[in-house]
Formats: C-alpha cells, sequence, structure tokens
C-alpha cells in the first residue's frame, strides 16, 4: 500500500526505499543497535513503577492527613503535611522527567532505524537525542533520590519524636 503510493508518487523514491530496506544485514544490525535503548526503556520503566507507587502512598498520605486534621489543628499534622508535600513534588517531578527520558530514548530508536535508509548522517541528532534523555533520566533519578531522602529523615524525626 505504502509501496504503491511512493511508486505513484515518483518511482525512484520506491524503488530506492525497496533498496535500502532489503538488505537483511542492515535491518539486523540496527535491531543489534537499538537493543541498548530499549533496555534502558524497560529499566525507565521499572524505576518508574516503583515511583509512581511511593506518589500514590503520598498523595493518599496526604488526603488521610487533610481528613483528620479539619478536626484537629495542630502543629505536628502541618510540619507532615508540608513534608508530604514537598515529597509529592519531588516525586511528581521525577515521574515527568522520567517520562520524558523514556519518550527521548523512543526518539534515539527511531532515529536508529531511520538513520539506516536515509543518505543525510543524522548521527549528530541521535547523539543529541541520548545525551538528552541521560540528562532528563539523571534528574528524574536525583528527584527520587531527594524525595526518599526527604522520607528517610522524616520518619527519623518521628522517631525521636515519639520516643521523647
Amino acid at each position: 500500500m505504502i509501496i504503491e503510493l511512493l511508486a505513484s508518487a515518483g518511482g525512484n523514491i520506491a524503488s530506492d526505499l525497496l533498496e535500502r530496506t532489503s538488505s537483511t544485514l542492515r535491518v539486523q544490525e540496527i535491531v543489534r543497535l537499538s537493543l541498548a535503548p530499549a533496555f534502558l526503556l524497560a529499566g525507565i520503566g521499572a524505576v518508574m513503577n516503583v515511583m509512581m507507587a511511593r506518589l500514590i502512598w503520598i498523595a493518599q498520605r496526604i488526603d488521610n492527613l487533610e481528613t483528620r486534621m479539619a478536626d484537629d489543628r495542630g502543629s505536628k499534622g502541618n510540619r507532615e503535611l508540608a513534608r508530604l508535600r514537598r515529597r509529592r513534588r519531588l516525586a511528581q517531578r521525577a515521574v515527568m522527567l522520567s517520562t520524558v527520558a523514556a519518550l527521548t530514548i523512543c526518539v534515539v530508536i527511531a532515529l536508529l532505524f531511520v538513520s539506516a535508509f536515509i543518505t543525510p548522517q543524522i548521527g549528530t541528532l541521535t547523539a543529541i537525542a541520548w545525551i538528552l534523555t541521560m540528562v532528563f533520566l539523571i534528574s528524574g533519578l536525583v528527584n527520587f533520590a531527594m524525595e526518599t531522602y526527604v522520607a528517610a529523615s522524616g520518619q527519623a524525626k518521628s522517631g525521636r519524636d515519639e520516643g521523647s
């Protein structure tokens, strides 16, 4: 269907596309090159699953605390609510940055495939997309680490408060 459309638009485009994609070795090489980004995509998905679980827990905890605080206006509840809101912002940012990293790694994979079938070299564009992926992923992981640090420091404080 697509080949027929290309053939009607210009016979050279369709025959050139068929010639470039007919090489099994070329396609195998591209699949091999795209495995590392594909595994990275799977890893990002696994980390995002953990991030989302934490984000959901934080949101539920905020809802429960706000409901409980409607009756009691204690300062301890306000401090905990402020810490939970900070954790939620960090977790949301971590999820968003990781999502952008997943999207850019998909762009890397697409660029790898496209680069095998076009004449202009787009290696620089592929490298830039890979670097952006790493920047977004590192930023997301830093936000996630900050969220876990805030959670751990809050647990240590609440443990000391209860022990007093």
